[in-house]
């Protein structure tokens, strides 16, 4: 928009008609105490300047105008019918103007300056908006190498921890073998067994992450029933967890077309994560129902909760919550899966928690839906 600052009101009606006529957005003001309140209130493109004006002069609004962050990079042309000695002209440019006109103007050449200063606009536009979008570009890689290189740290460790307690078992196995204490060899075996079974879930996680990235996560969609299979998850959680009381709600009767072992790796991660997260709670709720052909499946627990700015962030690769990452292991990679193995099935996933009181995770998808999303 163009501001035309002018205490004559015939010359600000002929230059706003001229204006106008060429498709430019036009706004007036007759005095610079009124032009300088338009400023603060409005954003100009340029702005047309008479420098003779009672009260304030041109050049002083133009100092004015200066001041002002929002009109910093604002254009100002002056005008003049009396000034036109080069000291004036030279004070014109000192005092933030970009070009001075002298009267009567030319409006042909006024106009040919105005869309000069308006195409210079532009460009100058344009090229803020791509420096925005490289910067905010860079930033953009520079975080995710940040979270690369600590997500590989954090691998790391939890890839070592499971490979040394298997040695440690294994050394402590070649003493019993050696005492012939049958009954500490089996124990040892349990463990590490559990160690690798850890150490072989982290890898498939990986491996998920790398079929995920790379394109290639496939899906072997099938009929089967739901029921059947909450049935044989919550059974395998409580026996590897009889602390725990898995209380279910609710019945799906129906059968779903979908990856059967994808949407058990969902929920045992919601379970498994309801677990982790529970300390000094011996209770988790699983809900299920079928609603508009829909299937719905929650886990809640009565664990730490999260807060609301940790919400937006939990089904991101590779987010661990700050105050939990020390306190509990993992890659923080679970959720992300589970996420995109939900989208991909045409379905959706979310969380409801409050902090301090626990959190509950749910997922809804289509039981008949044939194609991949």
């Amino acid at each position: 928009m163009i501001l035309i600052v002018d205490d004559t009101p015939e010359n600000l009606i002929s230059l706003k008609k001229v204006l106008e006529k060429n498709n430019f957005e036009v706004d007036t003001a007759s005095s610079g105490e009124e032009a300088l309140k338009k400023v603060l209130k409005n954003a100009y493109v340029l702005i047309i300047l008479d420098v003779q004006m009672p009260g304030m002069d041109g050049f002083e609004v133009a100092e004015a105008i200066s001041g002002y962050s929002k009109a910093k990079e604002t254009a100002i042309i002056f005008l003049s019918a009396a000034n036109t000695e080069l000291k004036f002209i030279a004070k014109g440019y000192s005092s933030g103007g970009l070009d001075y006109i002298t009267k009567p103007v030319e409006m042909n050449i006024l106009l040919l300056k105005v869309k000069t200063f308006y195409h210079i606009y532009e460009q100058s536009r344009k090229l803020k908006e791509m420096q925005d979008s490289l910067l905010a570009e860079i930033e953009f890689r520079k975080e995710a190498e940040r979270k690369k290189d600590e997500f590989i740290s954090i691998a790391s460790h939890e890839l070592k921890t499971p490979l040394t307690s298997v040695k440690g078992y294994i050394q402590l196995l070649e003493r019993s073998i050696q005492k012939g204490d049958n009954e500490t060899v089996r124990k040892h075996l349990a463990k590490a067994q559990a160690q690798l079974d850890k150490l072989n879930s982290l890898i498939a996680d990986l491996l998920d992450i790398s079929k995920i990235e790379s394109g290639k996560l496939k899906f072997n969609k099938q009929n089967f029933t739901v029921d059947t299979l909450l049935d044989n998850v919550i059974e395998i959680m409580n026996q590897s967890n009889p602390s725990f009381k898995i209380i279910r709600k609710g019945k799906a009767d129906c059968e779903i077309f979908a990856d059967e072992m994808r949407i058990e790796q969902v929920i045992v991660n919601f379970l498994t994560n309801a677990i982790k997260y529970s300390p000094g709670t011996t209770e988790i709720v699983i809900t299920v129902h079928l609603k508009n052909e829909k299937l719905y499946v929650a886990v809640k627990d009565l664990g730490i909760g999260m807060l609301p700015e940790q919400l937006e962030h939990v089904f991101e690769k590779f987010y661990r919550v700050e105050e939990t990452s020390q306190r509990f292991q993992g890659l923080g990679i679970g959720l992300y899966i589970s996420s995109e193995i939900i989208k991909r099935h045409g379905g959706e996933i979310g969380v409801n928690s409050t902090y301090g009181q626990g959190s509950e995770f749910y997922f809804i998808t289509p039981i008949n839906l044939q194609t991949e999303e």
